[in-house]
């Protein structure tokens, strides 16, 4: 298909024109369930009305006046964010790229206000994904990502998730930080163990090291808690947020202990348009919904009725599925076929699916999804795997017959 957008993506033949809650109805009028809430973005849904009241309302008073002067509703929402979490201080950025690159800059001042510009490496770990500019693939360290775009950017270290003696021997006289995600998204729906948290948390504190959780795809309500860290109970210095806490609009923060903070000051940091009056609007409205009483505890309960469902699921096809994973409404399919096929199949049923690291196919639906929604995807999953099953039947008898 000829088109004048730069041939960076691998898009489906497929488009949509509008979407009701977690459904999406396509330009020729086929609904379809949305697994994937745009990768795990529309946190409510699609067309949420409480957060299209708020956007059109704020619409119509201001869009953008720049950080030069004070922005209320950002002020308030920052304040909602600390009040919710470990946090003292916010920085709103556009996406979650920009809020990991804020991070890294604020661990490498920290050190450097501190008097030891020398510490500057961060340790991240084989698998992660933080972004697309040149700091945030180094710091994933994926050689995929890093081809062809030059010497990769100095100070990441990465280590093999979960290998304590890797990570120790990793660190030295320039470490300043270690970036992790509670659970990797990208790379295959990875929760990390609440142990090995708590022995990072011990080992930053020896080191003097700041710990940094990566939230992007886990945080706002994901894996039924506000965010993943409340699992194990261990804080970080430094938290970078994004996808959910937008509701579908390009928002990202930074949140940090005042600590961590520290050296931040004026002219340090800065953005263009991160924190503005529309952005700001969503967000709380965001909060709102997610903040109210019982909704986390409704998406834990969700989640594990969706994980009961795909267990049994699995025992129906262990040929396709290999293991579930993951926690809440962020959900792990690895396969024994290759992912696509699945999520392919699963797109001729009219359910979308989203691809992960490790042969993964990540189930990430809107928090507002239904039992009977959870229901209507698992029985097109179920029609999925049954036709992946008689493909593998019918090329099964073929090679027997030749």
């Amino acid at each position: 298909m000829n088109t004048p957008l730069l041939p960076i993506y691998a898009r489906a033949d497929l488009s949509f024109e509008r979407g009701e809650g977690p459904w999406l109805i396509g330009h020729d009028g086929q609904r379809y369930l949305d697994f994937g809430a745009g990768i795990a973005v529309n946190a409510l849904g699609h067309a949420h009305p409480h957060l299209v009241k708020a956007l059109t309302e704020q619409a119509g008073k201001i869009w953008h006046t720049s950080n030069l002067y004070r922005i209320p509703e950002g002020e308030r929402l920052a304040q909602r964010l600390v009040d919710a979490t470990f946090a003292d201080v916010v920085f709103f950025s556009n996406s979650g790229a920009e809020a990991n690159e804020a991070a890294i800059k604020m661990a490498r001042k920290y050190h450097a206000s501190k008097g030891h510009p020398e510490r500057f490496r961060i340790v991240t770990f084989e698998g992660a994904f933080h972004g697309r500019t040149l700091a945030t693939i180094a710091a994933g360290g994926q050689q995929k990502y890093l081809e062809g775009f030059g010497p990769k950017v100095e100070g990441f270290d990465q280590v093999p998730l979960g290998d304590q003696k890797a990570l120790e021997a990793a660190i030295g006289p320039e470490t300043a930080a270690i970036l992790i995600e509670p659970i990797q998204g990208e790379g295959g729906i990875r929760p990390v163990p609440a142990q090995f948290l708590r022995g990072l948390r011990e080992l930053c504190g020896r080191e003097g090291l700041l710990l940094i959780y990566d939230e992007i795809q886990t945080g706002v309500g994901r894996t039924g808690r506000l965010f993943a860290y409340e699992w194990s109970s261990v804080a970080p210095d430094i938290m970078t947020i994004a996808k959910g806490i937008g509701g579908g609009f390009p928002m990202g923060a930074c949140l940090a202990t005042a600590e961590a903070a520290s050296g931040m000051k004026v002219g340090s940091h800065g953005t263009t348009f991160g924190g503005n009056p529309l952005a700001m609007a969503v967000g709380n409205a965001v909060l709102d919904v997610v903040l109210e009483p019982g909704f986390l505890e409704n998406v834990e309960r969700l989640g594990l009725l969706l994980k009961q469902r795909l267990a049994e699921l699995q025992d129906r096809h262990p040929a396709v599925i290999a293991e579930i994973r993951g926690q809440g409404l962020m959900v792990g399919l690895r396969t024994h076929v290759p992912n696509t096929e699945l999520i392919d199949a699963a797109r001729a049923e009219k359910l979308i699916l989203i691809a992960a690291g490790d042969n993964v196919c990540r189930l990430l639906p809107p928090l507002v999804i239904t039992e009977a929604e959870i229901g209507e995807a698992v029985a097109r999953l179920d029609r999925a795997c049954a036709a992946i099953e008689k493909q593998l039947k019918a090329v099964a008898q073929k090679g027997a017959a030749e």
